[in-house]
């Protein structure tokens, strides 16, 4: 029990860097009530990771997903001007269909049909925007009439220089494989931000959780249901799939979980994660995944879904430090380090994709490149999947292409036809 328990604190410092960047995003830049989002945020996380606890009884603990929450706000509600209630909408259809599909072999059949090198260029595409991203809040990166964009001229803005530091402190605490290292890092960059002026002092610790309300079941469902949100609701749909599907398989083979390199009680983890998607919107956050940062507490020795219930309540305790969160989400030099730091985890899925093959190197290069060119996490998917079965049908092996991406392909090619772009 000891043991489990360290490892369930250990997996929620690995993951608490969430509970203040998630209502960064989606409160500061998204529009939508920031004491709301971080307790939808801490709740969101809680029920889910319970769930993976008690009803699949794994040490896998659930949180809103980085990626996916960029996409919400900077695609999403600021690129598109949807509104946040019908992304709420769109969050929760994607939720409803990844349950029904976990309760068949729908689901199976879709994931062995994604190339295997889409799957990882889509997880290194998402790494890259979100760095973007970070470089950009915090004005390291800035807009240029000649170059579109640039460095910042001044780099000795005191914001730009927390920022490194922050960077610098998360990455040396990375490399020493300290647990909890970007938690850690946002919290020594906080400190030193205090102790220079550039980051306010908490007006306090602890408080009565901010109110739900102003996103509690605010999800417009009807408005998302429309022809045009359909690549909204996809683009969430995919990326939680695999993203799930891959975090499962992982920290499951890493837990030495896996029986005839299959993993029992499958079904019973995805509909946790399912479930957890679907309360999350109709509490005010965007897609609830499974976080591979669970492999921290697996590497302490977590095996059972105690460690995901220990992890679950720390979540759940976490509502009453609302001071301090707001006081650091509201600094970008503490959130943007954390983002560059994601982002460059989530890259390493570029070793993953055969570069040799053209007709697997092109159609994975364009997914990536246009996810932060075109600031769009749904234009790369589009992109990938319409230039991946071209590739395979010119290169003469279109038979090895499964008939669900053909389906894809042709879908997006008709949504930048009639509905421009995503």
């Amino acid at each position: 029990m000891r043991t489990e328990v360290v490892a369930g604190v250990t997996t929620f410092l690995t993951m608490a860097y969430i509970l203040i960047v998630n209502p960064a995003i989606l409160g500061y830049d998204g529009g939508m009530d920031f004491g709301a989002v971080f307790v939808a945020t801490a709740v969101a996380a809680a029920i889910g990771t319970l769930l993976m606890g008690l009803f699949a009884n794994y040490p896998i603990a659930l949180a809103p997903g980085m990626g996916l929450n960029a996409y919400f706000t900077y695609t999403v509600v600021l690129g598109m001007g949807v509104p946040w209630q019908t992304a709420l909408g769109a969050v929760f259809i994607s939720g409803v269909a990844f349950l029904i599909l976990t309760m068949t072999k729908i689901r199976e059949t879709i994931i062995n049909a994604i190339p295997s090198g889409m799957k990882h260029a889509v997880s290194a595409g998402i790494g890259l925007f979100i760095a973007f991203v970070g470089l950009k809040n915090v004005g390291i990166i800035v807009s240029n009439e000649s170059t579109y964009v640039a460095i910042a001229p001044d780099l000795t803005d005191p914001n730009i220089l927390l920022t490194v530091f922050g960077l610098l402190v998360t990455v040396l605490l990375m490399v020493r494989n300290v647990k909890g290292a970007i938690f850690y890092g946002m919290i020594l960059t906080a400190v030193v931000g205090m102790i220079f002026g550039v980051v306010d002092v908490p007006k306090g610790v602890v408080q009565t959780p901010p109110s739900l309300a102003p996103t509690f079941m605010q999800l417009d469902v009807w408005a998302a249901l429309e022809m045009g949100v359909f690549s909204i609701i996809f683009a969430f749909f995919f990326v939680d799939l695999f993203d799930t599907a891959g975090t499962l398989v992982g920290v499951a083979n890493q837990a030495k979980l896996l029986k005839n390199n299959k993993l029992p009680r499958a079904g019973r983890a995805l509909m946790a994660d399912s479930i957890a998607t679907v309360s999350g919107a109709g509490l005010g956050t965007s897609t609830v995944t499974s976080y591979v940062e669970s492999a921290a507490g697996v590497a302490a020795g977590g095996r059972t879904g105690m460690t995901a219930v220990v992890t679950a309540g720390l979540f759940a305790l976490s509502v009453f430090f609302f001071p301090i969160v707001e006081t650091f989400a509201a600094v970008s030099a503490i959130t943007s380090p954390a983002l560059i730091i994601v982002g460059v985890l989530m890259a390493k899925s570029l070793r993953q994709i055969e570069w040799d093959a053209l007709d697997e190197a092109v159609p994975a290069f364009l997914t990536i490149a246009f996810m932060p060119f075109a600031f769009s996490i749904a234009t790369g998917i589009a992109i990938g999947f319409i230039v991946y079965p071209l590739a395979k049908m010119f290169k003469g092996k279109w038979r090895h292409v499964h008939p669900i991406v053909y389906v894809l392909g042709i879908i997006f090619i008709l949504r930048f036809i009639f509905l421009g772009s995503i």
